[in-house]
């Protein structure tokens, strides 16, 4: 066989191609030389040696060496791994159980006349320019991880071979991050078009959950994020909208967007909502917030699904109905068992078929003390549009209660970002995200360097980052499975788009293969070639389905043609003969498109 191993995907052979290639093990590990894969994707010279020296509790500092590329390999390996250089973060304030409350002081309360004055009833607060008073001092990039410092949680949902528990422990782990609240009533800063957030939680095992954020849009606000443990055997992506509307006497902020958490090793995705905070008191009664809301945790593979809702506090509610949260898990229409409990505090799970009631999660100090430790990089190591770097005068300001100086702080930066506004508005450019990427056809984000291949344990060592790429330490090469596009080049050599189903391990929806290299899928060409040819001989029946459909309705008619019939009768003919056309150039349409 030839050192070319490129496949021309023309229609006239394609079916040549599937059946009459064949490769053995060592004709696919001399294409993978020839072929330059992403970089995410290392080789190990030495193998098995290195393996085994690399401790499960390895820091950045015990890292062994590793190849960059197969050019690396000829001119020797680096002594070690270039990575992003992190520090362990202190833990803040995670608030307590109960109502969450505060009281403004006087001069903040005519500035918020001040404000409201302005507003009107259903009114979007996201071009309203709010006081610092009211700030967390971090991003929002920044808030969107406090869920992931019980992450271990959904490492134990990977190894359940039960899908009613996996889904039990889906639902503890997402539980798992309300309970932490800041002091008082305070919301994070907007971030800015273009703001970053990196961080990552080490587990007790060595590994690391890796965090990547990135604000995408700035009008509508879109939070593009992408988490991943492969080891562990999940990852997480999702594009966040907030959307916040003024009510009168309260405001509510709304997280519109389904994250997707797929679990690697079983090709499950469990696809999930947020409820909204809702903010009251503003004129009347004590200024608190709770959260509001019917979510939902679903995995179609599987069949089951979590209706919750988060219940706001009746008008004349005790406290004991503060913060209630109540639903069920289901398989299909049937309830297995109900949820009931408060979401900062005791929250139980009852088996409706044997009654038996269990904690399914409590936020108590045992359970706090079991959060992950969080890492972040040093705001000297720190690129300048990363959150902690780009706010850090205005969090200066504000925690020495600074108002005056937080406010001329944060209006540098708002200034800024209007003028680069205009100077693209100027120029006719357009501005790009960096680290994440909009599927054209869904309107969809995701993490540009994603990996989703299930943890190969004789192969993977480990996982690191450096300049927001998180890559995988591995052996020996190995191709990088991703939820992005590829391409195909057919025998004129210009390159075309054929969507084409694929049922990749751990990935959950279509992809387009749109690449000029030959698209691999699980390392395996010939299970990749094996999906092509099923498709198209669907593609094949359905046609050869409408053919047969189409000629029965022409012999119907003529059959109506040789005896009398009425006009009308006729004409009906006539059209569902037309139909049935239509539908059949449709149907092969979207099968080639």
């Amino acid at each position: 066989m030839s050192e070319d191993k490129s496949i021309n995907l023309d229609e006239s052979d394609i079916e040549n191609t599937v059946t009459g290639l064949v490769w053995n093990e060592s004709d696919v590990e001399r294409h993978f030389k020839d072929q330059d894969l992403d970089e995410a994707s290392h080789s190990e010279v030495d193998g098995i040696n290195d393996a085994e020296s690399l401790s499960t509790t390895a820091g950045p500092g015990d890292i062994p060496s590793e190849t960059e590329s197969e050019k690396d390999e000829g001119e020797g390996s680096a002594d070690e791994v270039v990575e992003t250089v992190y520090m362990e973060q202190e833990e803040g304030f995670l608030g307590v159980a109960g109502e969450q409350t505060e009281e403004l002081a006087d001069e903040n309360k005519s500035f918020i006349w001040f404000l409201l004055k302005q507003l009107r009833p259903g009114m979007d607060l996201s071009k309203v320019v709010l006081p610092t008073f009211i700030l967390e001092p971090r991003s929002f990039l920044d808030k969107l991880s406090d869920y992931y410092y019980h992450a271990d949680i959904i490492g134990r949902a990977a190894t359940e071979n039960d899908p009613f528990t996996r889904m039990k422990t889906v639902v503890q782990w997402y539980l798992s991050g309300f309970y932490k609240k800041p002091k008082g009533l305070k919301k994070p800063y907007n971030p800015i078009l273009g703001e970053t957030f990196r961080c990552y939680w080490k587990h007790t095992n060595g590994s690391r959950t890796y965090y990547i954020a990135e604000q995408v849009s700035h009008h509508p606000p879109i939070s593009a994020l992408y988490v991943t443990n492969r080891q562990e055997g999940f990852t997480m992506s999702t594009a966040i909208c907030t959307k916040s509307k003024y009510h009168g006497n309260s405001l509510s902020a709304l997280l519109d967007g389904e994250a997707r958490l797929t679990l690697l090793n079983r090709g499950e995705d469990y696809f999930i909502t947020m409820p909204y905070a809702y903010c009251k008191g503003i004129f009347l009664g004590a200024l608190s917030m709770e959260l509001g809301g019917d979510v939902t945790l679903r995995c179609d593979k599987t069949g089951y699904s979590a209706d919750l809702t988060f219940k706001l506090t009746p008008l004349f509610g005790k406290a004991d109905q503060t913060n209630c949260i109540s639903g069920k898990i289901k398989l299909g229409k049937e309830t297995l068992a109900t949820v009931e409990g408060h979401w900062d505090s005791v929250i139980n799970l009852v088996d409706k078929k044997t009654g038996e009631s269990q904690v399914l999660w409590h936020p108590t100090p045992e359970a706090r003390k079991k959060r992950l430790k969080r890492f972040v990089v040093p705001i000297e190591n720190q690129e300048e549009y990363e959150s902690d770097r780009l706010w850090q005068h205005v969090a200066a300001a504000i925690k020495s209660e600074d108002q005056v100086k937080a406010t001329e702080e944060k209006t540098k930066l708002e200034d800024v970002q209007r003028n680069e506004a205009k100077k693209r508005k100027e120029s006719g450019s357009t501005w790009s995200a960096k680290f994440f990427e909009q599927d054209p056809e869904t309107e969809q984000w995701f993490y540009k360097h994603s990996d989703v291949r299930p943890w190969d344990p004789r192969n993977d060592l480990y996982q690191y980052e450096k300049e927001f790429v998180i890559c995988t330490r591995t052996k020996h090469r190995t191709p990088v499975v991703r939820s992005g596009s590829s391409s195909v080049v057919d025998r004129t050599g210009s390159t075309r788009q054929l969507k084409i189903p694929v049922q990749n391990e751990g990935l959950g929806h279509e992809s387009i293969i749109t690449s000029s290299k030959i698209p691999v899928m699980n390392g395996n060409l010939k299970e990749q070639l094996d999906v092509l040819r099923d498709d198209l001989m669907r593609m094949e029946g359905t046609i050869k389905s409408n053919e047969s459909t189409l000629k029965q309705l022409v012999r119907t008619l003529d059959t109506k043609r040789e005896r009398p019939s009425s006009r009308s009768e006729l004409l009906l003919l006539i059209l569902v003969v037309g139909i049935a056309q239509a539908f059949m150039m449709w149907s092969l349409l979207s099968k080639l498109q």
